[in-house]
């Protein structure tokens, strides 16, 4: 009995770790570079510092331990500060934030991968190639999140559309005290 409350316990604190642990966020430098080496598809969480539900969906769904696994496995994540000073260069183009010193100044390649609809949060689905896939604005709930991100590795890159691929879709998020 000793031997299997041990194990118990062991298990709970191995679990408890790797679900404290989150998805791995990139810059979007690391991203490229990583794209390089090994392509993924590439997920890009544009948010901003004031931004309420940005950190619900950081606190929440981002540390899901469903979403982090899936998402760590099947995508170069990218935390993207809508409102950055840092400049970009990417693809031939040198991006920057217009106004750093200025209150709420959005960044160049925030809008530029936001199609200049800037809501918090908004995420953008990349393909391998960096080319956009999907932007999706707004919180989202771990139960809510798991089909969407599940949808572009699974349905989308063979064709399917959304509403065919979430007929036969079965969540890995159980149904209790799940967010």
């Amino acid at each position: 009995m000793k031997a299997l409350f041990t194990f118990t316990l062991v298990l709970f604190s191995i679990v408890q770790i790797h679900a404290q642990q989150g998805v791995k966020w990139m810059s979007w430098n690391e991203a490229v570079a990583a794209n390089q080496e090994e392509p993924k598809l590439i997920f890009v969480d544009t948010y901003t510092d004031w931004c309420g539900w940005c950190k619900k969906m950081d606190a929440t769904t981002f540390s899901h331990p469903v979403i982090a696994d899936y998402m760590n496995e099947h995508y170069y994540a990218v935390k993207m500060d809508a409102e950055m000073k840092d400049t970009i260069n990417f693809n031939g183009y040198t991006f920057v934030n217009p106004r750093p010193d200025t209150r709420r100044s959005t960044h160049q390649l925030a809008a530029s991968l936001l199609d200049n609809k800037l809501s918090y949060p908004s995420f953008v689905f990349l393909n391998q190639n960096f080319e956009r896939m999907q932007i999706l604005p707004g919180y989202k709930s771990a139960k809510q999140f798991e089909p969407i991100i599940r949808y572009f590795v699974e349905g989308a890159s063979n064709g399917v559309q959304y509403e065919d691929y979430m007929k036969d879709f079965s969540s890995l998020i159980g149904s209790a005290g799940t967010n």
